[in-house]
């Protein structure tokens, strides 16, 4: 059609609007405003007019909004038509993208918006999010105050602040230099806290869907400032305390956004160990300069925190082994970057119950802590059929009972002769049935067994049962010598019978002897 539109903003400040505005915009046109400020500051952009053609979904005529590059769907802030305007946005660094498409059909009078550099401060509406002190991490400047608030882009559940860096000018009651915190979007708002001097201020979570911070320097002697990051509850931050579960990645199976810092933590009762399953994992890919997962990534470790063992870091598009941790409690965090994004993922955990399975030649032995399955009754734990249930000796729960019952038959695996059963605990509450089945194994003449999940998390989704004998083997100090102790009844027969014929045999030798 011959309009220009679009290009390149690179002043402080500055106004754009749609072509012919305030007139109608022309048919089959495509705009693309690429805002670029100084590093280290965000854009604030605000629309003061807004008219597009309306559909459900934006098909037609509409303006995306992009918190970076445009053309990366993880950048994209939204996607607008109709007479709504949109919100107010800060991007999450210095460049900013704003495309407008109309088609061949219905035109409107378009809109008017207006950018400018913010040096601090803004209004965030991501799911996660980085926040630092200006110039981080040079030393602030003096006579500085930034405001950022958090929240109010449709996520209703409370915020979570973690400072990973803090260092301000410190004083008594820290009136000189200060971060503050809002339990809402203003002053008025509880105050959660206010800090300073170079101790990391607490991990923050608000009761409210939004969180108000506030950055104030006074007119001499400054620090490194600080920088922290954020993220909403829910589809970026989740506490797991189930036996078992499902989650994915923000918007999954759609492209996850960018510039996310997400938490999901497992905290399963003591003694459990967390077994997780990777269902579907699309991610950014490695690096082609390192080979390692320099860009998106997700990492799980041992325990609640960060500062655990890392059990592993994984990216691109892979088949991933189960991961089982040491202890009860496991933490996996996603990190995006600024661009490419990808499908994320889909995951599955379940409780691995702390038991020790052992044989004789003609028995099992199996037991489970009380304090692990502390909700349960003893005839909710059975092995083969109901009537071989569990029996309750001391701290722990104990089936013993050989191979010709409950349900015990024999396989020959590889060339071998094996006893095989199933041992059922059935976590069922009401109509909602949720059984968990372990295979429990024999190898009489090693005396060797072995345990086997092959039902815990949605079996319809695991394709083949997972070994669990690392998992399920309890630390050495655990267990109480005596409560170990084997009864290998069949050994004991043996060993008299063997006895016997010695002493017979050297009765008929005497007295052989002797006539």
């Amino acid at each position: 059609t011959g309009i220009k539109c679009g290009g390149v903003l690179s002043a402080p400040s500055g106004n754009f609007s749609s072509p012919n505005f305030p007139g109608l915009y022309p048919y089959e046109t495509e705009c693309m405003w690429l805002i670029v400020v100084a590093e280290g500051s965000s854009v604030l952009l605000s629309f003061s007019h807004f008219e597009l053609e309306y559909h459900d979904t934006c098909a037609y005529d509409y303006l995306q909004v992009y918190n970076g590059a445009a053309r990366d769907r993880g950048n994209l802030l939204g996607t607008f038509c109709g007479h709504s305007p949109p919100p107010p946005f800060s991007s999450a660094w210095h460049v900013m993208a704003v495309v407008f498409r109309s088609d061949r059909h219905v035109a409107k009078h378009g809109f008017a918006a207006a950018y400018r550099k913010d040096a601090c401060g803004g209004q965030l509406t991501g799911l996660s999010g980085e926040i630092t002190s200006p110039r981080y991490p040079e030393s602030y400047p003096n006579d500085a105050e930034c405001r950022w608030s958090i929240g109010g882009a449709g996520g209703g559940g409370p915020l979570t602040l973690v400072f990973a860096d803090f260092q301000m000018e410190g004083g008594q009651g820290c009136g000189f230099d200060y971060v503050a915190l809002f339990d809402g979007p203003t002053v008025t708002a509880p105050r959660l806290g206010r800090y300073c001097g170079s101790t990391r201020p607490p991990r923050t979570v608000s009761s409210t869907p939004h969180l108000l911070i506030i950055f104030k320097s006074d007119f001499n002697i400054g620090g490194r400032g600080f920088k922290a990051h954020f993220y909403s509850a829910g589809e970026c931050q989740e506490v797991f305390t189930a036996i078992k579960g499902n989650f994915s990645s923000p918007q999954y199976p759609s492209f996850y956004p960018n510039n996310l810092q997400c938490q999901w933590s497992i905290h399963l009762p003591p003694g459990y160990r967390v077994r997780v399953f990777f269902l579907d994992m699309e991610l950014e890919g490695r690096s082609s300069l390192t080979g390692g997962c320099d860009y998106d990534h997700l990492s799980a470790f041992e325990g609640g925190t960060e500062n655990g063992s890392l059990l592993g870091r994984w990216c691109g598009r892979e088949s991933l082994a189960p991961v089982t941790s040491h202890s009860n409690q496991l933490l996996l965090v996603l990190h995006t970057d600024r661009n490419t994004a990808k499908r994320g993922f889909s995951i599955a955990y379940v409780g691995v119950v702390p038991m020790n399975v052992s044989c004789t030649r003609t028995d099992f032995h199996i037991q489970i802590p009380v304090q692990s399955l502390a909700q349960l009754e003893k005839n909710r734990i059975y092995l083969g059929t109901r009537s071989c249930a569990a029996r309750v000796v001391g701290r722990n729960f104990k089936i013993h009972t050989r191979f010709d019952t409950c349900g015990t038959e024999s396989q020959r695996r590889n060339n071998t002769s094996v006893i095989v059963s199933t041992l059922y605990i059935d976590f069922s509450v009401g109509d909602q049935e949720d059984i968990h089945q372990y295979e429990v194994q024999c190898e009489p003449k090693k005396k060797e067994a072995s345990v086997t999940l092959i039902a815990g998390p949605d079996p319809s989704r695991l394709s083949q049962a997972e070994n669990l004998v690392d998992a399920q083997q309890w630390e050495g100090e655990a267990m109480n010598a005596r409560e170990i102790k084997s009864q290998d009844t069949s050994d004991i027969v043996f060993i008299s019978i063997c006895i016997l014929a010695g002493l017979l045999m050297v009765i008929a030798v005497v007295g052989l002897v002797l006539l």
